[in-house]
């Protein structure tokens, strides 16, 4: 079996497997669309994680697990809870296409997509305003702020030929906003 990661399972699976493949899968686009109120947010002040919207002339990159044998029931039992009970998340099988110039056919693989349909689906922001939204959260998994620049790094450094423009406009918007927070958290300490 295959599963298909595109947000913190690129650098953060939690569960064991055979073999990894960086490529993407077509007919999705990366939004952070989708609230988080465990792993990179609370009640208080959910995070925001990616979901994948259906767009016909778009891919998203991200890393393919092969998981085999006794692999497979305890990885799925994770990720069912991981990303279906605490996220939200739907399962789906997609045509995943790895990035290495031998690969023949695309791979059958399993993949988490948040529905607007699931409470804690969030839905269309603009870059400054989820970046605000990030700045502040913080989960179980770690701060918010880490999810979005290792989603970033990963893509900078293991595609950099793909485009994800939503991403990185939502990275400058925090990269923008971080000096104010860093300015105004001094000025207060002075005083």
């Amino acid at each position: 079996v295959w599963i298909f990661g595109y947000g913190s399972l690129v650098w953060r699976p939690g569960f064991e497997f055979t073999s990894r493949k960086v490529g993407f899968i077509r007919g999705y686009s990366r939004r952070f669309w989708q609230g988080d109120t465990f792993h990179r947010g609370s009640e208080k002040t959910p995070g925001r994680v990616v979901t994948l919207l259906e767009d016909c002339g778009a891919c998203t990159w991200g890393v393919a697990y092969e998981v085999r044998g006794e692999q497979i029931a305890a990885s799925l039992e994770y990720l069912n809870m991981r990303e279906a009970v605490l996220g939200g998340y739907d399962t789906k099988l997609v045509k995943f296409h790895p990035q290495e110039k031998d690969a023949a056919e695309p791979i059958l693989a399993l993949v988490y997509i948040a529905t607007p349909q699931n409470p804690s689906y969030l839905g269309p922001a603009s870059e400054e305003d989820i970046a605000a939204q990030i700045i502040v959260s913080s989960g179980c998994a770690g701060h918010n702020i880490e999810y979005l620049l290792r989603l970033a790094d990963f893509m900078r450094y293991f595609c950099p030929q793909a485009e994800d423009k939503h991403l990185f406009s939502i990275e400058e918007a925090l990269i923008s906003i971080l000096p104010c927070l860093y300015y105004t958290e001094e000025s207060l300490e002075e005083t």
